[in-house]
């Protein structure tokens, strides 16, 4: 591929690597020649085994656990490439981790995301494309052009042909209040119903199910959120609409498995018959379950690449 001169090539960090593997292959390159190791002290070493003069070049490298590890990957990886002279550097991050803290929850507080986009811009990137951010003004924070893609459709898509003919006998339900627009919209994609969990959340990664707006007794449910960290939201609200509102079935539907903690342990006792994530994140073996079903998102990430890579519009992207 090489519509304009430059030429376009694929990198990877070690975070997500089969997600690499299989964007490029939808865009018909191999991977980038690299490396990234550590030296003996735990600094990261990384070492480019090809050049990169002149090329557009797209590192995939999702910022999840080992956050820390995997965000410094990405800076020392961008630097590399800025300093190789490199035309562009596209900072290609399925899961931007630290997207939860975005403001300021109470007095003293960091904004962690800004800082995060201001190391990314500083480092190096001239452009981010990523999927699904907790809250999509993160996009402001950075200041450099920031294409935001939405794993509902994928999701959507799946879900569909689970309902068949059949759209009334399912509702689509919001975990919290915070999620009511991402489930109103995919409860529109299906043509079902929404109900909502009213939910206070006493102390962080904890929280108590109130109420349920919304009629279930009887349905299937198919609750929706943008993650699943520690499960305690999404299994309470499972338990919720099975004990309190009387459904038959629930599923769950996520972007991000990002499953800290006793996240599998509560999946896998849990009332919740099917979870649904994308690869975001890579899920490794020991924490697949049978409940788990789990969609790539490398066509459509390597559509906005090559979107980008054409200068035509993301935003065009079929949603």
């Amino acid at each position: 591929m090489n519509f304009h001169g430059k030429d376009i090539k694929i990198f990877t960090c070690n975070s997500n690597r089969p997600v690499a593997q299989q964007i490029a292959a939808c865009l018909e390159i191999p991977v980038g020649k690299s490396e990234v190791t550590c030296f003996s002290d735990g600094e990261i070493a990384v070492s480019l085994h090809e050049s990169v003069r002149g090329s557009e070049c797209f590192i995939v490298q999702s910022t999840c656990a080992p956050v820390n590890d995997n965000l410094m990957e990405l800076l020392i990886m961008i630097d590399a490439m800025k300093r190789a002279s490199a035309a562009s550097i596209t900072a290609v991050i399925p899961y931007l981790g630290y997207a939860r803290q975005d403001r300021k929850a109470k007095a003293r507080d960091p904004i962690s995301a800004k800082l995060v986009a201001d190391l990314i811009t500083t480092a190096g990137a001239d452009r981010v494309l990523t999927m699904d951010l907790h809250a999509a003004q993160i996009q402001g924070f950075f200041n450099i052009p920031v294409d935001h893609l939405v794993g509902a459709p994928i999701l959507a898509g799946y879900f569909k042909k689970k309902i068949g003919d059949a759209p009334d006998d399912y509702v689509v339900v919001s975990p919290d209040l915070g999620s009511v627009t991402r489930a109103r919209n995919f409860a529109t994609r299906l043509g079902c119903p929404i109900a909502i969990i009213d939910k206070r959340r006493p102390k962080a990664n904890v929280s108590e199910v109130m109420n349920i707006i919304g009629e279930v007794k009887g349905k299937k449910v198919i609750l929706v959120d943008d993650m699943i960290d520690t499960a305690g939201t999404l299994c309470n609200a499972a338990q919720a609409v099975v004990e309190r509102g009387g459904a038959t079935e629930v599923y769950a539907g996520a972007t991000h498995a990002v499953l800290s903690g006793p996240a599998i342990e509560r999946i896998q006792n849990s009332v919740l018959k099917e979870v649904v994530l994308l690869d975001t994140i890579n899920v490794s073996e020991e924490k697949r379950l049978d409940k788990f079903t789990i969609l790539p998102v490398a066509p459509v990430f390597a559509e906005a690449i090559e979107r980008i890579y054409e200068d035509k519009p993301v935003s065009s992207i079929s949603l």
